[in-house]
């Protein structure tokens, strides 16, 4: 069913494809809605994601790649503007978008903190922002930011990334509160260890490591992506508009025990 048709989204973070972006993003597209894909970079893989989500929503136009540092206040007006620009109208905003410093405690630089604070939170901020011209206009609209099951618990090495996540989903609840009069949606999803390309990839290389992090999941095995784009479209179409300011959490059970 194209329960988003007539739907225009921003997926930022949609470069990988692999990813749990370009995985959110192929999702909405099958649904039927128009997407700007955002992203730093590589610009290759970005335009293959868009491309490929173009030909699954089934209109050449459907699905615009942008290469956009969204930490940046200028670059997050723009992708807003093209936006509208493109569709007329911004009705879905997944800040997905995202980045890790693995470190021990006392090694972290200054730079690390500071980049990831800005890409992870100050992104996110921004961006939602900006749309709310635009969805307070067509009279609503629907934000999720996409955090970590590390934002609710703590990992070894993951000190910064776990604590922007956790405030991502403050942000999440403050912006709900403020934003339901306006009948916009904010919700939070909080992956897992979710097997992603460079997941993988680290754990080809540290096998240990990936064994250790088995033993935390009680559904014994990593998250796909799919998985995650699931819940995502389902908290953009499900008629259940009363549901706003949670965090979702979807870790085969890591945060349980």
């Amino acid at each position: 069913m194209r329960l988003l048709d007539g739907k225009a989204a921003i997926v930022t973070g949609a470069s990988s494809p692999e990813g749990i972006g370009a995985a959110i993003a192929r999702r909405l597209a099958a649904s039927g809605a128009r997407l700007l894909l955002s992203a730093d970079g590589p610009r290759d893989t970005l335009e293959n994601v868009a491309r490929e989500c173009a030909k699954i929503h089934g209109d050449a136009g459907a699905a615009i790649p942008l290469i956009a540092d969204l930490a940046d206040p200028a670059a997050v007006g723009a992708m807003v503007a093209e936006a509208e620009t493109r569709f007329g109208r911004i009705d879905l905003l997944i800040n997905n978008a995202g980045i890790r410093m693995n470190r021990k405690f006392g090694e972290f630089t200054i730079a690390e903190f500071d980049r990831t604070v800005a890409v992870n939170l100050r992104a996110p901020f921004l961006a939602s922002q900006a749309v709310l011209p635009a969805m307070r206009r067509q009279g609503g609209g629907r934000i999720v930011h996409i955090a970590s099951q590390l934002g609710s618990v703590a990992y070894q090495t993951r000190t910064i990334y776990g604590m922007t996540k956790a405030a991502l989903i403050h942000l999440g609840k403050s912006m709900a509160l403020e934003l339901a009069p306006d009948n916009i949606q904010v919700n939070t999803v909080s992956p897992g260890p979710i097997a992603t390309r460079l997941i993988l990839d680290r754990h080809k290389n540290d096998p240990e490591e990936a064994a250790a992090r088995l033993r935390y999941i009680p559904a014994a095995r990593f998250g796909k992506p799919e998985e995650v784009a699931e819940v995502v479209h389902w908290l953009l179409t499900t008629e259940a508009s009363f549901l706003t300011g949670h965090d979702l959490i979807v870790d085969g059970g890591y945060t349980i025990h």
